[in-house]
């Protein structure tokens, strides 16, 4: 009598024609073992019973994506079909619930740039009672530089106009505004989910026939001197009180 090897998986036996199981399908993983490319992503994410179906499969690829590679939402947009919007939703949703957080950080020379972290294992899905997989304390791996565990909450950012039209591409258009704006001023660096938050309201100026440039002047022009501690809010209040009427 042969003896089995107890390491080795278990066969996966087909059922459907047996008589101890019922007539209904089910999954059946056709597993191999993958030893490279590969990824670990924990079932809280993969799971997770508040993420959009998308926000899970976003959240999937960044965490699969190597140190440096860039996720703005421009860069994504340009990788996947479901266009500026969506994934500007997405990544909200990532960022709500810990798997993305955004540091902003001054290097030499006094720039400021903001850094987007992956969290693959957010606070919230490290305490059993969170009602995802629990798992150990113990970190993996040295946590990087601004670590998952999310500060202090920041208040909401004031409204802006919304556009009449949701066309992907007029949206696209005010996310470029927004982005140049560093150019003009450094302080005027926008997050992505900053810049998400403000692009509706940008496009709402672009579709009342108002130039790119005209709404770059309107944002940038006699800014109060010194820090902005909330740069996005500031540009939300321009946007909604110095909204310009619709062409005639």
């Amino acid at each position: 009598m042969g003896t089995q090897n107890p390491s080795a998986p278990p066969r996966v036996r087909s059922r459907i024609a047996g008589h101890d199981h019922p007539n209904r399908g089910g999954l059946i993983h056709d597993n191999s073992r993958h030893t490279a490319r590969f990824a670990v992503i924990g079932n809280h994410l993969a799971q997770h019973a508040d993420l959009s179906l998308l926000a899970i499969g976003l959240g999937t690829h960044i965490q699969s994506l190597p140190r440096g590679a860039r996720i703005d939402i421009k860069t994504l947009a340009a990788r996947f079909p479901e266009g500026v919007t969506r994934i500007a939703a997405a990544l909200r949703e990532l960022e709500k619930h810990g798997y993305l957080r955004r540091v902003r950080e001054r290097v030499p020379g006094g720039r400021i740039i903001t850094r987007t972290i992956s969290c693959n294992r957010p606070p919230a899905a490290r305490s059993p009672r969170s009602g995802h997989e629990p798992v150990s304390d113990r970190p993996l791996r040295p946590a990087p530089a601004g670590d998952c565990t999310p500060g202090p909450r920041r208040k909401a950012l004031p409204a802006v106009p919304t556009p009449s039209s949701s066309a992907p591409a007029l949206l696209q258009a005010a996310t470029d505004v927004l982005a140049d704006l560093r150019r003009h001023d450094s302080r005027l660096l926008l997050s992505t989910a900053d810049t998400a938050h403000l692009a509706p309201g940008v496009a709402a100026w672009l579709e009342r026939d108002v130039f790119p440039s005209a709404v770059r002047r309107a944002l940038t022009a006699n800014l109060p001197e010194g820090t902005l501690h909330r740069p996005a809010a500031l540009l939300a209040h321009r946007l909604t009180t110095q909204l310009p009427p619709p062409p005639p």
